[in-house]
Parts: C-alpha cells; structure tokens; sequence
C-alpha cells in the first residue's frame, strides 16, 4: 500500500533505483572477485582453444585432401586462425600472471598482438575476395598481393613503433594514440569487407546462370561479409570507448565481463561463425580442377 501523500510515481521511482543499484552491485560484486575474474578469463582461454582445434582440424583436413598444393590462401587462412586463438587461449590461462609481467609494455605486446595478427588473418580473406572479383573481371590483380603486404607491413612498422616509444616513454597519451590507431585499423577492415564483400555479392546477384552452387557461394560471401564487418565495426567502436573511458578499460583484470562481452563479440563468434560457415573441403584433384589462388 503507498502511504498517504506520498505520490504513486515517487515510489516506483525509488524500487526502479534500487533494482538498479542493485544490479549494478551485481556487476561491481563479479568484476572485483578474483575467483569470478579467474572463472570467466578461464572460460575465455577454453572458447578460444575449442576454436583453435577447430581451425587445425579443418587445416588438416584442406591438407589430407590436396597434399599436392603449397600453402593456399585457405591454408594459411585456417592456420592464422589457429595461431590467433591458440594465443589468445595461452594469454588467458595465464591472465593473472601477464598482469604482472614488467616492463608493461610487454603486457600490451601479449594483448595486442594476437588483434594484429586477426587484421591480418581476415585481411588475408579480404584479398581471396578481391582476387575473385578482378579476375571474374578480366582485370589484373598483380598489384593486389604487393598492395596486402604493404599494409600489413606499415600495420605492424606503426604499431611496433609505438610499442618502442612507450617502452622508451611509457606515457598516458601514447596509450591513447595506440588504441585509436587500432580502431582505425578496424573500421580500414570493416571498409574493406563492405567493398570488396558487397562487390562480389552483387556480382554473383547478377550472374545469369541460376543454380545451387551460386545460391550457397551468395550466401556465403554475405553472410561472412556481414559477420566480419559488424565483428570489426563494434571493436572500432569499443576501442575508442577504452581510449578515452576507464570504466571500458580492457587491460585490467577488474573488467571480466566486458572482456568476455568484447571477446565473445569481436573474435570468438565471428572466427567459429565463419570457420563453419567456410568449412566446405576444396575437391579432390582429378574429380575437379582445383586451382589454389597464390
């Protein structure tokens, strides 16, 4: 019963507050436990090594079918994906420890270097799609692997340097300058999957010869096209939140869920998304030509 003179919306007001408060103590209670900071880190490192296995199997797979072909774009596609998690799951067992390792710059080299190598893992897709497009075009594509390795190269000569830099002077604003550059690498590779993603959808859209293996490559290349560049987009967007807000930190053990949010969100949904979705063997030589894009 609402006492008298006390008005209806005043105290839902005040229960509304308190459920609030009372989640947000939930919150807070879960990020400041180190045994539920253990917990969900640990719960990291096992998603990420269930999708490492899953990447070398499928490598082992793509290599048992054609052993007669080198290092495809599909092969090292599946083994940069295994190298990445594979990482990511060894950095997350060992969370607690990385904390404390010094110089600190060498806690940012074990947590940042494993998103270099995703740029580079999923940029390498990224080019697959465009060396499709420009040949199905009759166009060159000698200057698309040049054009690749030199990103990726001025990627990693950028980053590496400012690693050095805060190494030599371990500054608040070069921290700043650090994650804005990720996340202006990320929104690079979320441009990339749009362009190059949506150019070869709308090309197979327009093909004119109706069939299955035209309607699975459609829906490959969009749905991968959609899932890679929202996974890109929203770690564009978190960065820019972690340069500037403390509270969205990512670098710190007292934030587990928002780690486990970013990761599941940024990396571990897309990569098991995408690994399923291109799970499809290449064929067998002799039954078809098979021809590896080098």
């Amino acid at each position: 019963m609402v006492a008298r003179g006390v008005p209806a919306e005043a105290v839902m007001a005040v229960v509304a507050a308190l459920n609030l408060t009372e989640t947000s103590n939930w919150w807070q209670d879960i990020n400041n436990s180190p045994l539920w900071q253990d917990r969900i880190f640990h719960l990291l490192a096992v998603l990420y090594g269930i999708v490492a296995a899953i990447a070398l199997v499928q490598l082992v797979r793509i290599q048992l079918r054609v052993p007669e072909y080198g290092w495809t774009t599909q092969k090292v596609f599946h083994f940069l994906n295994f190298f990445v998690n594979g990482v990511r799951c060894f950095v997350f067992i060992f969370r607690r420890d990385v904390q404390k390792l010094q110089p600190e710059i060498v806690q940012h080299i074990l947590l940042d270097m494993p998103s270099l190598a995703f740029f580079t893992t999923y940029a390498l897709l990224v080019l697959f799609w465009a060396e499709i497009y420009y040949q199905a075009r009759a166009v060159s594509t000698d200057g698309l692997r040049p054009s690749f390795y030199t990103i990726n190269a001025v990627v990693y000569v950028i980053q590496i340097a400012l690693w050095l830099i805060l190494w030599w002077k371990p500054i608040s604003m070069l921290v700043i300058l650090s994650k804005m550059f990720f996340a202006g690498v990320s929104l690079f590779a979320a441009l990339g999957f749009l362009l190059y993603g949506g150019r070869l959808f709308l090309m197979l859209q327009r093909f004119p010869v109706e069939s299955k293996g035209r309607r699975k490559k459609l829906q490959e290349v969009g749905y991968v096209t959609t899932i890679c560049f929202s996974c890109f987009l929203i770690r564009c967007v978190m960065m820019c939140f972690n340069a500037f807000d403390t509270s969205a930190d990512l670098d710190v053990l007292d934030h587990p869920i928002l780690n486990l949010i970013y990761y599941l969100l940024v990396e571990i949904l897309p990569s098991s998304l995408v690994l399923f979705i291109l799970r499809k063997l290449p064929p067998k030589r002799g039954i078809t030509q098979y021809h590896p894009i080098r």
